[in-house]
This record gives C-alpha cells, structure tokens and sequence, in this order.
C-alpha cells in the first residue's frame, strides 16, 4: 500500500509544483481522511520541518565564521592530524593568507594515507573543492546544489566576497529529520547558567534575550534591540570594542559585566554580576 513517504518522494522528484508548502499541505489535506496508513507523532513532525525548510535560507542555519575549524594551507602533516584529533571533525577547510581567502577542503581519509610516507605528504594534491554561496540562498537550492557537486559543505560568502560561514549536509539533513548524532557529537552544554549567587556565567554567543529573561532585566535599549542578537555582541557594542579577558565592566546600571575569555576578535565567555538588589534596578 503506498504510503505518505511516497507521496513526499514524488514530490521531491517532481516539477512544476507551486510551493513546496502549497504542495505538502495539499498532500496532508487529500490523506488526511484517508484509510491508510496516518502519520504518527515523528512523521507529522518532520512533515512540518518541511514545510519550514523551503522557506529557510542559507544564513538560519549556518555556523558561523568564528565557530570554522579551519587550518592554513602551508600547515604540516603531524600539526594537521592533530588539529583533526583536536577538532572531532573528519573534514577540515583550507585558507590561504586568511579564512576570507578559503581554498577548499581536506578529508581526514586522505590525509592518513600519508603515515607511513611523510616525505610524499602535499596538501595541495588532496584538496577538495567546496561550493560559496551567499547568506540569502535558500536551503532547498543548496541542498540540491550540493548534492549535484557531490560535496559535503559549502563556504558562505558575504556580500564583499569575504567568509562569513559555512553550512553542510548534515545541517540541511537536520532541519528536516530533527538532530543526527554521531561519533563526534557530544551533549551541548548550555549557554548559559546562573548559580545560587546570581552570578550569570554565560557563552557570549547566548541570545540576549534569553539573558534578559534568566536576569529579569532588560539590557537592549533604542536600536540595539533591532542590531544585536547576542550577549557578547551587546558589550562589544557598549564598549566600542573587543575588551580583554579579566576586563570587568559597568555597562548597565545595577550589573557589572567580568570577560572571562577573549581573543582579538571576539569575546567566548562572560560573567554578569548584579551589583544592586533586584528590586532597585530600573527596567
């Protein structure tokens, strides 16, 4: 008896339709009262997660530039095969002068080959294309893109032609089948956390908003609530600058802002301090 599945594979393969939402929501409708078989709880679930897909574009779920494990072009064996024991990635992006200069891919498979036979060793003879694409491009065609190019990922390109991230199969796999662990996956940690003390220790990609919830505070005034999306990104933007790990800064009235772990680009981790009782805090 032919099943749902079959009528979302005719779908994919099909030309001509409408909307893949117009689609799918005709396919639900015509079944729904159907006899046969009805989509239980996990299949209702990733019909939904279609239907979003083909309105997602490329820049909701990219990782983005600072998250790229990437190596130089000129890096040795032994110092390559470590960052891949380092990172838990299998496939690792190449950059020549800088990441907004990305050459391709290596592959942990080709790299290995190489163990026994260090003197033979050339990165530029096992590189791997990858597709750039920009920020707007939306998932479906990429999907489609990457899979004519038989790739893995592909380089998202800002509007100046610089690196601005990096998406894979397996994220647009994701959004519609829900989350693929593998070997390498381990238990995300949460972005932030707030002890017994108050004190809010969060990852400086942690969505303001959220803090301003664990906080009962608002921290976003006038155009920054359109402009910023993330903690770090909000003291960057107080400060005028990427301030040092151990800084401790007074930023909004009634907490103090401690970074905790920073590099020249960007802040990773950050502590907030109420220095004023709850109640005394304006919003």
């Amino acid at each position: 008896m032919t099943s749902w599945l079959s009528w979302l594979r005719g779908l994919a393969r099909g030309k001509g339709e409408p909307s893949l939402r117009e689609s799918l929501e005709g396919i639900i409708d015509e079944h729904a009262e159907a006899s046969f078989h009805t989509p239980d709880q996990g299949e209702r679930e990733m019909i939904r997660n279609l239907l979003e897909f083909g309105e997602m574009t490329v820049d909701d779920v990219m990782v983005p530039r600072a998250d790229i494990y990437a190596v130089p072009a000129t890096i040795s064996l032994d110092k390559l095969i470590e960052t891949f024991l380092e990172s838990g990635h299998s496939r690792l992006v190449v950059y020549g002068e800088s990441l907004d200069d990305v050459t391709g891919m290596v592959h942990v498979r080709d790299v290995l080959q190489f163990w026994n036979r260090r003197d033979d060793f050339l990165l530029d003879a096992i590189l791997r294309k990858v597709l750039f694409i920009p920020p707007s491009q939306s998932l479906r065609d990429v999907l489609a893109q990457i899979q004519a190019a038989r790739s893995h990922l592909a380089i998202v390109i800002d509007e100046y032609g610089g690196t601005d991230g990096l998406v894979t199969i397996e994220d647009l796999v994701e959004e519609i089948v829900g989350d693929i662990e593998d070997e390498h996956d381990e238990e995300e940690a949460p972005m932030f956390t707030v002890g017994p003390d108050g004190v809010l220790d969060a990852d400086a990609r942690a969505p303001v908003e959220e803090v301003e919830a664990a906080l009962g505070q608002h921290l976003l005034t006038g155009d920054l609530e359109e402009e910023i999306d993330t903690i770090g990104g909000l003291v960057v933007s107080l400060v005028g600058r990427v301030p040092e790990a151990g800084e401790k800064l007074t930023l909004v009235p009634g907490f103090e802002f401690e970074v905790v772990d920073a590099d020249p680009r960007m802040i990773r981790r950050l502590r907030i301090y109420r220095t004023v009782a709850p109640n005394s805090v304006e919003d």
